[in-house]
């Protein structure tokens, strides 16, 4: 365990208010004041773990949100731990699943990790992160290692975890392999002496596994910190990739753009508290000016240019805002339309244009596509049986008629 020794610049109490931002539970909270504590104390900085596994090559802003508060955590003078689950990933997370996950390949792993850290470096600090993997204490614990650290936690406690328990009680199957993923994932934390582990609010079950089984090994037990699943563009399910609904860090600055200012009023304070740097305080301040009159839009520009600016450049971000702008300007896009929210995704486009009263019927929607007459997010569309899944659009069918129309799955 390290014993470098840091500057700290806040007291135990500010610490612990810097954790409790945005996050959905700490447990246990009075266990991580004294580890806090103790830390100031003694100048050694506590081990905060953070484990992601590599199953897509991209990282976008939903994954930002545990990552946010690791900066934070590691801004303080904390050690962060980055840790690729390599090894985990060819056993393939069940978490909220209702059915079992396909493992991936090592071919797979390693095209995708091969992005991960490059990407989490635009919100760590690189010099101050510690990058594992996985696989470096997992591949030689062998079969022997394996049914031992299985012998550690009950079948019971297993079937506590609430989609395992969904999924025997409906007759739907659950492989071995399966319960194996939280005791490799809660052993990462044996390996690493974790003092604080990050996670989702859908990995809890699996970050009090790795609480359990450091008390096993003799070690203190880690706290355990759930960050909220931020939702997608859509504003109804969480972000993802399957979904449609996302907002990849590596996207063009106009495609970032364009995606950030399409969320709902509502939908954009939660991209604030989770997203933005800003203090609690500017987000409240700003949030008033909203209330007492001033243009949404104006909010959503500045969170998109934050965002932006982190990812790509501030010279970036000014020309993506001058580029959305001059569409508003020549008259491409209006600022106000109508909104609506259609189930079903994916939809044909014809479909979409009836629904969304764009159109009266299916022939009128053909003969626009034939004349040239749609446009998708500022795309003309030539083919009439183009099938559109989930997410946010802006739908302009002529000169005079837009809708913003989000699409959901059911």
């Amino acid at each position: 365990m390290s014993t470098q020794k840091y500057m700290i610049t806040q007291d135990t109490e500010a610490q612990l208010r810097v954790a409790l931002r945005g996050c959905d539970e700490l447990l246990v909270q009075a266990e991580f004041a004294q580890k806090l504590a103790r830390s100031q104390a003694t100048g050694t900085p506590l081990r905060i773990k953070l484990g992601l596994d590599p199953t897509a090559p991209d990282i976008h802003l939903g994954h930002t949100v545990v990552l946010n508060k690791m900066r934070q955590l590691q801004d303080l003078g904390h050690t962060v731990i980055f840790l690729i689950g390599d090894f985990t990933s060819m056993i393939g997370d069940p978490s909220g699943r209702n059915t079992t996950r396909p493992p991936l390949t090592r071919e797979q792993i390693a095209e995708n990790a091969k992005t991960y850290y490059a990407q989490a470096s635009l919100v760590l600090d690189p010099a101050k992160t510690e990058i594992r993997y996985n696989s470096e204490w997992c591949d030689p614990l062998g079969a022997r290692g394996i049914i031992q650290l299985a012998s550690r936690y009950t079948v019971a406690r297993m079937m506590e975890r609430d989609d395992f328990t969904k999924r025997f009680k409906g007759g739907v199957p659950i492989s071995v392999h399966e319960f194996l993923y939280p005791l490799m994932q809660g052993y990462d934390s044996v390996a690493l002496k974790s003092d604080l582990e990050l996670g989702g609010t859908d990995q809890k079950f699996n970050l009090l596994v790795g609480r359990e089984l450091q008390k096993e090994y003799g070690q203190e037990p880690q706290c355990i910190l759930t960050m909220p699943l931020l939702e997608g563009t859509d504003g109804v399910e969480k972000m993802s990739k399957s979904k449609n609904n996302y907002i990849g860090i590596g996207e063009a600055p106009d495609s970032m753009f364009g995606k950030l200012m399409s969320i709902s009023d509502t939908l954009m304070w939660r991209y604030f508290e989770l997203l933005s740097f800003d203090s609690l305080e500017d987000i409240a301040a700003l949030r008033a000016e909203i209330e007492a009159g001033r243009n949404p839009r104006d909010a959503k520009v500045q969170l998109a240019q934050e965002i932006i600016t982190r990812f790509h450049s501030k010279q970036a971000a000014q020309e993506a805002l001058a580029n959305f702008e001059a569409r508003f300007r020549d008259g491409a896009i209006p600022e106000d339309m109508p909104e609506m929210t259609l189930p079903g995704a994916p939809l044909g486009v014809l479909k979409v244009l009836r629904e969304a009263g764009l159109v009266a019927s299916g022939a009128e929607a053909q003969r626009n596509i034939e004349q040239g007459g749609v446009k998708i997010d500022s795309f003309k569309i030539e083919d009439k049986g183009l099938t559109l899944p989930a997410g946010t659009y802006v739908i302009q069918v002529g000169k005079r008629k837009f809708a913003r129309v989000t699409l959901v799955g059911v």
